[in-house]
């Protein structure tokens, strides 16, 4: 019984990140299209909000709610799948910490040019250059992440 509330609590959290990672960048690229500023401004306040809400959070349950799991189940950590998503796992980390930090500065940038009824500086488009291409490692080592917990293929590493 245990097994099945670890697992619910994992699949949730899982989902928690892809859904949230896939709306933020949703919202973002739909309101950097407006070239608005004020938009743009409150559309990333939002989403750093939830950033802090629901992904950080998701962030720091799914290893919790993984390890249980491996261990009431008694899969071995050592094995090639569960190793390989805690690899995509940490290089999903990678690209999502240095986006967070990007997403605070986007919205400053943006609420500056708002406050100041002028356009997006340059910097603006720049980091959101970046926000962006930082986006397609991440969502791929996820993907890359749910087929290895589908599938559980006999992979070995050692």
């Amino acid at each position: 019984m245990p097994e099945q509330w670890l697992l619910l609590a994992h699949v949730i959290g899982a989902t928690v990140l892809f859904g949230t990672g896939a709306g933020i960048a949703f919202f973002m690229v739909m309101a950097h299209r407006t070239r608005d500023p004020s938009l743009i401004a409150h559309v990333a306040g939002t989403v750093v909000i939830a950033d802090t809400l629901f992904t950080a959070t998701a962030v720091i349950l799914q290893p919790v709610t993984g390890y249980l799991l491996a261990r009431s189940i008694g899969w071995d950590l050592a094995e090639g799948w569960i190793t390989l998503s805690l690899l995509l796992y940490v290089v999903t980390g990678l690209f999502w910490l240095p986006v967070v930090l990007i997403q605070i500065r986007l919205r400053d940038l943006a609420r500056a040019a708002a406050t100041s009824k002028s356009a997006l500086p340059p910097g603006y488009y720049s980091l959101h250059r970046i926000w962006f291409a930082c986006g397609f490692p991440a969502f791929l080592a996820v993907i890359g992440i749910f087929w290895l917990m589908l599938t559980k293929p006999s992979i070995a590493l050692f």
